[in-house]
């Protein structure tokens, strides 16, 4: 049986793209002889719609464009995620369409309610089973958190299915690839069932999907494998007994094209076509450069030094610009945080200085960026990461500003292996960015660690913590110092609020800020 799978990039609420995407896919497919077409869970409204499910029109116009899908009368099976509602009820379904009809619906079943899910405030939970004959194979069909419990497999199995063809929208996190290919390899087992499954790709907000769809033959080999975090279609005859092999890219370098599609999609799907974004010469804002100077050509960077500003920032800067032929210019902002530091000096007077001053000069900062944008119609990129937005080593309003934070998921030590992959064909970043102590350079002779503890013990702590959910006492327990543990936790608790008004970021680690970790502000526990 020749299948197609398509792992497309849909857009959320864009009906018209997202359908003359599947009908271009399902042409291309059907003219190279494949019977079926498999596009992943919601392909049609773009996942996750969100509230839009609650909006009328937008179901309504699921409705008329799955039917003008099937009024194209394509002699192949479509096989489309997208809502329906019933008797009052609204489900997340897939349709199999063929020869102008929608043939056979199949409502998921299990409803995700974990993590970045929330699929219950949605959708009711179907309770049948859907089994189709296809040139005399049964096949059953299986709708993302479907495959991962025990019932809607195993009703499957009773009625002797030989295929299960799975649709899915499933986040990317790191490890999750090699996570999804054991599982469920183990759990298809002696089970001699064709595997087929397919997922989404793209950014959506704060959600990346990496693709890597795959078939497991019914011998529970590897028949085929998707490319992570590209957009493709594939032709597979589902009799071949022969498999591949794994992929093998490095994880680093998967995460780097992840996060390169991320802001892609971000760009694209909300039609910005310049970015905007300070240049430090320090290592985040470097690396924020890099991969937004590979998906956009409208890149401007603005080094905008003070007094604190040390002549190897300047010089890095300047250098990582002309190395990535972006727009680079330099705005000094000493005469514009005088000016504001003359303001309050009344009301200031017989204090000493302190954050206050450090955060006077992010926040100017922040304020030329936003101008920049306003005027020139752009986004700003703020460029911090997980490991400071954890314990609010950065500034609200000042470097936190912007419309997307590419590193928000990033800890601190992945943004150096980042940097160092970066740069191992040729060197991009300057070498001096990444061999320098981290400083913000808001004070004289500033460094991250005057604060903060190593970034290898504060982002293992934060792991441990935010991730793992561990405890200060189990933490400490693991040989961690009983001080260090106790003043990352609160750090990571007092600044809640701030995290709270951040950019959104795509999730690439197990537990993201945001929708996964939904802390109260107010909080008296300790």
């Amino acid at each position: 049986m020749n299948v197609c799978l398509s792992q497309l990039n849909s857009i959320v609420g864009n009906f018209d793209y997202n359908h003359k995407l599947i009908l271009r896919e399902a042409k291309k497919a059907l003219k190279n002889n494949a019977e079926i077409i498999i596009t992943p869970e919601l392909s049609l409204t773009g996942y996750p719609p969100e509230d839009l499910l609650l909006n009328k029109d937008f179901l309504n116009k699921a409705e008329i464009y799955l039917k003008k899908i099937a009024e194209k009368k394509l002699k192949i099976k479509i096989i489309v995620g997208h809502p329906s509602s019933v008797k009052g009820k609204l489900y997340n379904s897939a349709s199999i369409i063929f020869n102008g009809k929608v043939i056979k619906t199949y409502h998921k079943q299990t409803l995700p309610n974990y993590g970045v899910f929330d699929e219950k405030r949605y959708f009711s939970e179907g309770k049948e089973s859907l089994i189709y004959n296809h040139n005399g194979k049964k096949i059953g069909l299986l709708i993302c958190e479907d495959i991962w419990v025990d019932q809607p497999l195993k009703e499957l199995e009773k009625k002797g299915v030989e295929i299960i063809i799975c649709i899915n929208a499933s986040p990317y996190e790191l490890n999750k690839r090699d996570y999804r290919l054991t599982s469920l390899q183990n759990k298809f087992a002696k089970k001699n069932i064709t595997l087929i499954y397919v997922n989404n790709v793209g950014g959506q907000d704060d959600l990346l999907f990496d693709g890597a769809s795959f078939i497991f033959n019914a011998k529970n080999k590897l028949l085929v494998e998707l490319k992570q975090f590209e957009e493709q279609s594939k032709i597979v005859n589902t009799n071949d007994l022969n498999h591949t092999s794994l992929q093998t890219n490095p994880l680093i370098e998967v995460i780097f094209n992840g996060l390169c599609l991320s802001l892609k999609d971000y760009l694209k799907k909300n039609n910005i076509d310049k970015v905007i974004l300070g240049l430090s010469g320090g290592i985040d804002s470097a690396v924020v450069a890099v991969i937004a100077s590979r998906v956009c050509k409208n890149v401007s960077a603005i080094m905008m030094p003070t007094e604190f500003t040390t002549q190897d920032s300047l010089v890095n800067a300047k250098t990582l610009a002309s190395n990535l032929k972006i727009a680079y210019k330099i705005k000094n902002i000493d005469a514009l945080v005088k000016k504001i530091n003359k303001m309050l000096e009344v009301d200031f007077k017989g204090l000493n200085a302190d954050i206050t001053e450090e955060n006077i000069q992010a926040r100017a900062r922040g304020l030329l960026l936003m101008a920049y944008a306003n005027k020139f119609n752009g986004i700003v990129l703020a460029t911090g990461n997980k490991s400071e937005l954890a314990v609010g080593y950065s500034t609200i309003y000042g470097d936190m500003v912007g419309g997307f934070s590419l590193l928000k998921d990033v800890p601190k030590t992945l943004v150096y292996q980042l940097a160092e992959y970066i740069n191992s064909k040729t060197e991009i970043i300057p070498t001096n960015i990444i061999e320098r102590p981290p400083t913000a350079e808001l004070r004289h002779n500033q460094t991250d660690q005057d604060n903060l503890p190593d970034y290898q013990i504060l982002d293992t702590i934060i792991d441990l913590y935010i991730e793992q959910n561990l405890s200060p006492t189990e933490i400490i327990k693991k040989g961690f110092e009983s001080k260090v543990v106790k003043k990352v936790v609160k750090l990571i608790h007092n600044n809640e609020f701030k995290r709270r008004q951040s950019a959104p970021g795509p999730k690439i680690t197990f537990k993201a800020f945001g929708k996964e970790r939904r802390y109260p502000i107010t909080n008296n526990f300790s």
